[in-house]
């Protein structure tokens, strides 16, 4: 039971989840790389000798075995050579013995040797055969370095240039002020993000989908604005998604180099099936970020409509087959390049802006309340009831009763009240 309990809070560490609810909900939606990336913990936990998590490990083995067995029956092979390579076998005996064990029931004549060789060299030889080969940068071209460092969002902003040297007071008081910079960037954008409104109204109306894409902090956010869809307006968490160079685990650290190849960003919208119905919003504070533009530019050829969103209006990606480009000129971050600050704020307002707009036309609101708002806590079953308790004109009890009853779909109990 200790070693349970243990093993769980690991895992529970690992994935920076809180408690076993929180463990149970991710599970339900996490894809076979999020999972893999628990092999260390799991083996971790089987060499300091969890007898629970070995049976894991035997069971991984004896699955593997069948499909081993299967390959050799399929191709006649009675004394098959049976390579291992990859890094479970490299790293861990437990799972190699465990595989070999097992293996030796199965097919006692096979020849089970580890490989002498990583399997880089065979992505090498096969790329050997190749007649020819796509161009690769071992870093970014002097041209595109010089386009980074000219971004708004990279130059030294000359109000903070003594920023070590502020008191606590100064500091909040240059914070607060550079906010008015956020403001303005807004207003300025008033009619392209009322333009975006309508694109992603259109296309959900159709039965499309709207997906963020970013990198970093941007992809960060994007995911954000994705997740809260879902509880405050009832819809289809599939509705809204977001997507961040690196994966899941870059939502917590940074994931190095996630974001310097175009061909992931256009991997990741291939793998989520874009289709022409669909609005893909590229998050980009410099505007010119491979990953996303990559991904932009894919998702432009399955026919989807494209926006890009970045605070840089100089970028070079103007007009690149995207659909709307809103650009928020907040101007030089207080911490130089540090684009969560300025950068981050207005992005988080243009993507509250835009979400909620494009609920709003899907009739998801009433006046300003929510109406379809997943009642799935004591608070939001709580706003619920006093919603039809002020739109039905009735008692608190009386309006909780009703929900109740209709097993808290405030949409219905409203409609059935005239509302």
């Amino acid at each position: 039971q200790r070693g349970e309990v243990q093993f769980t809070t690991k895992i529970l560490r690992a994935l920076s989840l809180n408690n076993l609810d929180e463990l149970v909900r991710w599970a339900q939606t996490a894809d076979k790389m999020e999972v893999a990336m628990l092999t260390p913990v799991v083996f971790e936990a089987a060499a300091s000798g969890d007898s629970r998590v070995m049976e894991i490990i035997e069971e991984g083995a004896r699955v593997l075995c069948e499909y081993t067995e299967a390959v050799a029956t399929r191709l006649h092979a009675l004394a098959p050579k049976v390579v291992l390579l990859g890094g479970l076998f490299q790293r861990d005996s437990i799972y190699n013995h465990a595989f070999r064990r097992r293996l030796k029931k199965t097919l006692p004549d096979a020849r089970v040797a580890n490989s002498e060789r990583a399997p880089e060299f065979g992505a090498a030889w096969l790329a050997a055969e190749m007649q020819s080969w796509p161009e690769i940068r071992t870093e970014p071209a002097p041209d595109k370095i010089d386009n980074l460092a000219a971004a708004l969002t990279e130059q030294r902003n000359p109000r903070s240039e003594n920023l070590e040297k502020m008191s606590a007071q100064e500091l909040v008081k240059l914070f607060v002020d550079e906010e008015k910079f956020v403001g303005e960037a807004l207003r300025a954008a008033n009619a392209d993000l009322a333009r975006a409104i309508e694109l992603v109204a259109e296309s959900l109306r159709k039965g499309g989908r709207l997906f963020y894409i970013g990198a970093g902090s941007s992809g960060r956010l994007g995911v954000l604005d994705a997740s809260e869809i879902s509880p405050t307006f009832g819809a289809s968490p599939e509705l809204v998604q977001g997507i961040i160079a690196g994966g899941a685990s870059a939502l917590q650290r940074s994931v190095e180099g996630a974001e310097d190849e175009g061909s992931n960003g256009a991997l990741a919208i291939d793998r989520r099936g874009i289709k022409d119905v669909d609005v893909v919003i590229g998050i980009t504070a410099s505007g010119r970020t491979p990953f996303v533009l990559g991904a932009l530019a894919r998702a432009k050829s399955l026919g989807a409509k494209t926006v890009l969103l970045s605070c840089n209006p100089a970028r070079e990606s103007r007009g690149r087959g995207i659909d709307l480009a809103i650009d928020l000129a907040v101007g030089p971050e207080i911490l130089t390049g540090s684009t969560r600050l300025k950068a981050g704020t207005a992005t988080k307002i243009a993507l509250n802006i835009i979400s909620t707009g494009a609920m709003v036309a899907l009739g998801k609101v009433r006046g300003n309340l929510m109406i379809d708002l997943n009642t799935s806590s004591t608070k939001l079953r709580d706003r619920a009831t006093r919603m039809v308790a002020e739109l039905t004109e009735r008692d608190y009890d009386s309006a909780r009763g009703q929900l109740e009853e209709s097993g808290w779909d405030l949409r219905a109990v409203l409609k059935k009240s005239g509302h």
